[in-house]
């Protein structure tokens, strides 16, 4: 820990992503947001790390559970907020809504369906390849992709043309209700890089340090060589969406996790008895990254909803009008 700017940095930068998503909890209990909302509370450690990695040419395709990703591409808090409000002033005038987040000019595209961020992001990385240059496309999705048709189709098609990709796995446990020990035929997900002649490595995604370093190595691999997977294990804290009853995990194995396990709390806590950041300092820095994600939010909830008059705009069957008899 002999960068304390670093450090620093990275601590901001998770706690950040934790009153982000903290922030858009409240759209749920207000009603602002509608249908499901994925929140990656618990797995900062991990975006962190991704956004120590990612050059600003570089592709990220994400799943369902997206907004740190999208901080970690440098998606701006503003609109990023907006179209999860689902407000005119969002990535995508608030037709989108959180799963379907976009940005063309990042690069960093969403999806709703599991597994289906891996295809994509082998289409960024093909087309990568055929420009001929050193950009990486980086496909982060959960456990519970791994066991979809087009993980192994995107990992073999990768590994056959040497493609420019980062897989990276947030195996927090749960995929919706199932745990990964009743769904996996591995013990680790890591391991089935072997099947694909890729390297594949296992991190302790909760150690913002660690994590970087292995997706750092994962990157150089991608640059020079070929595709790279990298399993981080973390853990989902709240249910799969906001309002899940979350009742097929026991209360006991939720407060233990949720008590012991918080890299933001874990990061504060190394930060402070190494001797990094004084008490004062931390709070300081809480406390106007706290005001940030506040002055966002008010700025959101004045913004207006798209007009109703264009609720078919952006769909396919506005593009068929005429056509059908």
């Amino acid at each position: 820990m002999n960068n304390p700017e670093l450090w620093r940095d990275r601590y901001r930068l998770m706690v950040l992503m934790r009153r982000f998503e903290e922030a858009c909890l409240t759209g749920v209990a207000s009603r602002e947001i509608h249908g499901e909302l994925h929140t990656a509370i618990g797995q900062e450690a991990i975006a962190a790390a991704l956004a120590e990695n990612i050059r600003e040419g570089d592709a990220l395709a994400s799943t369902h559970r997206n907004h740190l990703h999208a901080i970690a591409k440098g998606i701006p808090l503003y609109p990023l907020m907006a179209e999860i409000f689902e407000k005119e002033t969002g990535l995508c005038g608030g037709f989108g809504g959180h799963m379907h987040l976009f940005d063309k000019e990042r690069r960093f595209s969403t999806t709703g369906i599991v597994g289906a961020s891996l295809p994509v992001a082998l289409g960024h990385a093909y087309a990568a390849k055929l420009r001929g240059d050193d950009t990486v496309a980086f496909a982060v999705i959960g456990d519970g992709s791994v066991n979809a048709g087009g993980f192994h189709e995107t990992m073999n098609m990768a590994s056959v043309l040497g493609l420019a990709l980062v897989v990276v796995i947030e195996n927090n446990e749960w995929a919706i209700s199932v745990p990964f020990s009743a769904a996996s035929s591995t013990a680790k997900l890591a391991e089935r890089a072997v099947a694909y002649a890729i390297p594949g490595e296992r991190v302790d995604g909760l150690d913002v340090d660690a994590t970087s370093q292995a997706i750092g190595r994962a990157v150089a691999h991608a640059r020079s060589t070929g595709p790279a997977l990298v399993e981080a294990m973390c853990y989902r804290f709240r249910g799969h969406y906001e309002g899940d009853l979350d009742l097929y995990r026991s209360q006991s194995e939720k407060t233990d996790r949720t008590t012991t396990k918080d890299p933001v709390v874990l990061l504060r806590a190394q930060l402070r008895d190494g001797g990094m950041l004084d008490e004062a300092t931390l709070e300081r820095l809480e406390s106007q990254v706290s005001a940030e994600i506040d002055a966002v939010l008010a700025q959101v909830r004045a913004d207006k909803q798209p007009d109703r008059s264009r609720a078919h705009d952006h769909v396919f069957a506005s593009g068929l009008k005429g056509a059908v008899a």
